[in-house]
């Protein structure tokens, strides 16, 4: 990954700001993969821990003790992958929704209906429009997002006509 960030910053010094914009594009996505954790860099660092994940994992257990539902967003597939091994680890249930899902609804009525599956993980792309999930009183949304409206409509997926509680959203930065 330094090698990667060093051939960006040739890149600027050679052609210009101008000229190289998507290697700078390119370079702020990394370091926000970064951000969330250093095996979505590097593939070879999966197993070391992430501040974001030691959060996120403990306050899902309680969420779930408590008899409540949480949404989790992340704009990285990647990123849920490695919650959900998290989560299998801890032997917490879970839903599981992103583009490439086939039974949508059927994973959205389950969460919805089954109170013992307390999670559901969802992409940016995935939850961003046509989801009812008022099951859930908690939202988490993992990795900052470039348009606020993105992060707003996630957010909106609890906040439905239905919605007898009061929805806490969180943002793990």
């Amino acid at each position: 990954s330094d090698t990667f960030y060093a051939t960006a910053e040739v890149t600027v010094d050679r052609d210009g700001v101008q000229k190289a914009r998507m290697h700078i594009l390119e370079a702020l996505l990394r370091l926000r993969q970064a951000a969330c954790h250093a095996g979505l860099v590097d593939t070879s660092k999966g197993a070391i821990p992430s501040a974001k994940l030691d959060a996120l994992i403990p306050s899902l257990q309680e969420v779930a003790a408590e008899g409540h539902k949480a949404l989790v967003f992340s704009q990285f597939t990647e990123f849920l992958a490695l919650v959900r091994q998290r989560l299998d680890a801890e032997g917490i249930r879970y839903e599981y929704l992103d583009g490439r899902t086939r039974d949508r609804q059927a994973r959205v009525d389950r969460f919805q209906s089954d109170p013992h599956c307390p999670v559901f993980l969802i992409s940016l792309k995935a939850g961003g429009h046509g989801l009812n999930l008022t099951a859930a009183d908690y939202v988490y949304l993992l990795d900052p997002w470039w348009n606020p409206a993105v992060e707003a409509q996630a957010i909106d997926r609890a906040h439905r006509i239905g919605q007898r509680r009061r929805v806490m959203a969180t943002r793990l930065v």
